[in-house]
């Protein structure tokens, strides 16, 4: 693994940061590393939840502020606690139970909305950091190599997150413009994996078989959950400004994902996929929505050379390291043994480099 961590050469360290979505995974661990951290005199973490005691405990010294930040209460907080960092990393990905899109919707995008209209308000904000989604970038089979920061997608998402991270971003980067004074740090992180994680693609992985598109093998790049965190903690503690990619050395072919994780793989013609996906989803037998969809079809990889030259910030894990950390921490009983997929995998490899000697 290579190393990674915080530069503590940072001229200028944050006195007081706010984080949303403190009860969410990445924004409680993120409150937790923050607190800990002897530089910074105050950390107040905002959420519309309460957070459950084992989380409150791990908040050490972390100030819990239970609001919901469509409510300009915010702004008081904000005004009041002289917050000079903001991190936003309250934006969800999946429709609460008690409403579908439309309120997902409302709570991520309007909330980013009166947030930002908060931050601009208080003249002691100097530093924004947004946690937002290489989802921005789409999926498509005939997508770059590799997308960097100025890259724009083949086809726009057009619902859900990615759709709501796109206007998100639009909103925070308005928020620069208006006020210069303020650093806005854009992080769009690669699709995420890990053993404490749920997502598009452990939901994907969960069942003994897996349908893939024929003639396609996405490939795909990924960012362990404690890597996020990291990322997250690094631009809080620089104060770059500007957009950066986040994601993990190297790639994942869907095919090797299926074969490590113990799963099976089931080729389907693409008219086959979406059709199963379609019943699927009427059936509400996965939450899935297209463009995750594509991404598992199609695969997606960002360029992170901005993210080490500017944001000096090193991934600890490549992404095969990841997903591997992933399989072992979730137990994954499989329905072919990965060891032996690797054996025969190593035997592969050492006969075609013998026969090409």
């Amino acid at each position: 693994m290579s190393s990674g961590g915080i530069d503590n050469e940072a001229p200028h360290y944050p006195k007081v940061v706010l984080v949303t979505g403190a009860c969410r995974f990445l924004g409680g661990y993120l409150t937790a590393r923050l607190a800990q951290n002897p530089l910074i005199n105050k950390v107040i973490a905002v959420d519309a939840v309460a957070p459950s005691k084992d989380l409150l405990r791990r908040m050490g010294r972390a100030e819990f502020v239970r609001a919901d930040i469509r409510n300009p209460f915010i702004a008081k907080v904000i005004r009041n606690g002289e917050v000079d960092t903001v991190v936003h990393a309250a934006a969800a990905s999946y429709a609460p139970r008690s409403g579908g899109r439309a309120t997902l919707k409302e709570i991520n995008v309007m909330g980013a909305m009166q947030l930002f209209a908060a931050c601009q308000k208080a003249p002691s904000v100097r530093r924004v950091i947004l946690k937002s989604t290489s989802e921005v970038y789409g999926s498509h089979p005939h997508d770059p190599v590799a997308f960097t920061e100025d890259s724009s997608s083949r086809r726009p998402p057009a619902e859900g997150f990615a759709r709501d991270s796109i206007d998100i971003e639009g909103y925070a980067r308005g928020l620069g413009r208006r006020r210069p004074d303020i650093a806005v740090t854009i992080l769009r992180l690669a699709n995420m994996i890990g053993p404490g994680m749920d997502t598009a693609l452990s939901r994907y992985l969960a069942g003994p078989l897996v349908t893939t598109m024929l003639g396609h093998d996405a490939r795909l790049q990924l960012l362990h959950e404690q890597d996020a965190l990291g990322a997250l903690e690094r631009a809080t503690m620089a104060g770059k400004s500007g957009t950066f990619n986040i994601g993990a050395d190297g790639v994942i072919m869907m095919s090797q994902a299926v074969r490590r994780s113990g799963r099976v793989a089931i080729p389907l013609p693409n008219s086959a996929v979406w059709a199963l996906y379609s019943l699927r989803r009427a059936g509400r037998a996965s939450d899935l929505n297209r463009d995750q969809m594509d991404w598992l079809n199609y695969g997606r990889v960002m360029d992170t050379t901005r993210m080490r030259s500017e944001l000096g910030f090193t991934p600890k894990w490549t992404t095969m390291e990841a997903f591997d950390d992933y399989v072992r921490g979730r137990g994954l009983t499989p329905i072919i043994d990965p060891k032996w997929v690797r054996s025969v995998e190593s035997r592969a490899v050492a006969v075609a480099q013998r026969w090409g000697g």
